[in-house]
């Protein structure tokens, strides 16, 4: 798993050589610190960006029997929960380095669940937003609040069903005492056989392939609509651009592992910061892109974002008087 293996695995390729060089190990140090605060920093200003929109969100029934913004919600939510354990991880990586088999098993899990949900999430967009312009007269009948959340339940089953297996072929594969061992807590190192390892780039592409897919179809479906210079199909087709652009960030975490050792590969004095870098752009920064792209751009979200803050502000200048 891309998601939040990565975090765990911090420092392991120099690790053995950092005896007898108390500069390294200074410096290492000081690279260690100044990751963590970026990272700690960042994401803790994308977690309350995230819960002031589910505030906003719960508050509003205007958004709450709306299906676009149910599914918007949900990948906001999905988006948080990834997030906090990735950094969970990559926190816990750089200051313990290993922990229980069984303990990493719990972590990953949901984890993993929270990625496979995003490109789902992505595509459930992407064809709501084709019903809306393509076909809207039967949009109400469709795209109904029950069958929003019906669809969301079947997103997790789904990327459940794409979990289990491993969880199989663990017990099976493993002895007991494995699940007792310390390890850096990285998906092929609790799940490291061949078997999971093939099953997990079979649904990478699959996943990937379906979602690629779903988005052509519905962006050209859109563009041909678009072509009638109705604005709201134009900006229909804009969003499915931006749903195109969350994929390709969803594709970096798959190529996360290669990106990384090609780089320590180039550049193996820097391989402490290669490693932060990474952590940053490819798990970080696109959580930080979703709420930005899709619910600031969002005119009746921003109204309400905007008076969100207003009160917050009026509520802290009247306490400090």
């Amino acid at each position: 798993m891309s998601s939040s293996s990565s975090a765990s695995t911090n420092f392991t390729v120099t690790e053995g050589n950092l005896t007898g060089s108390g500069v390294y190990l200074g410096m290492l140090s000081v690279t260690a610190i100044i990751g963590n605060v970026v990272v700690f920093s960042l994401s803790i200003v994308t977690c309350f960006i995230n819960a002031s929109m589910v505030h906003i969100f719960n508050k509003q029934q205007i958004f709450r029997v709306n299906p676009r913004y149910i599914l918007f919600i949900h990948l906001v939510l999905n988006e948080t929960l990834q997030l906090t354990l990735s950094v969970s991880l990559y926190l816990f990586g750089n200051s313990f380095f290993t922990i229980y088999v069984s303990l990493c098993v719990l972590i990953l899990l949901p984890a993993i669940l929270t990625t496979r949900n995003t490109p789902l999430n992505l595509a459930c967009m992407a064809a709501e937003c084709y019903i809306s312009v393509c076909i809207p007269l039967r949009h109400g009948n469709i795209c109904t609040v029950k069958k929003t959340y019906i669809v969301i339940g079947i997103m997790w089953v789904i990327s459940l069903l794409t979990i289990l297996p491993d969880i199989f072929i663990l017990l099976i594969t493993e002895e007991l005492e494995f699940l007792k061992t310390r390890v850096f807590c990285e998906r092929d190192t609790v799940f490291r056989s061949s078997y999971s390892k093939s099953k997990r780039d079979a649904s990478h592409i699959f996943f990937l392939v379906v979602v690629c897919l779903t988005l052509f179809y519905t962006y050209f479906r859109i563009l041909f609509v678009a072509k009638a210079a109705n604005s709201d199909a134009k900006k229909a087709r804009n969003t499915i651009l931006l749903h195109g652009f969350q994929m390709l960030m969803c594709m970096t975490l798959y190529m996360q592992s290669l990106l990384k050792q090609l780089l320590i590969y180039l550049f193996p004095k820097h391989s402490i910061s290669i490693q932060h870098a990474i952590f940053i752009f490819i798990q970080i920064i696109p959580r930080c892109l979703s709420p930005v792209v899709y619910g600031i751009r969002d005119k009746t979200f921003r109204m309400y974002f905007k008076k969100y803050f207003i009160c917050m502000q009026v509520k802290a200048i009247r306490v400090q008087t």
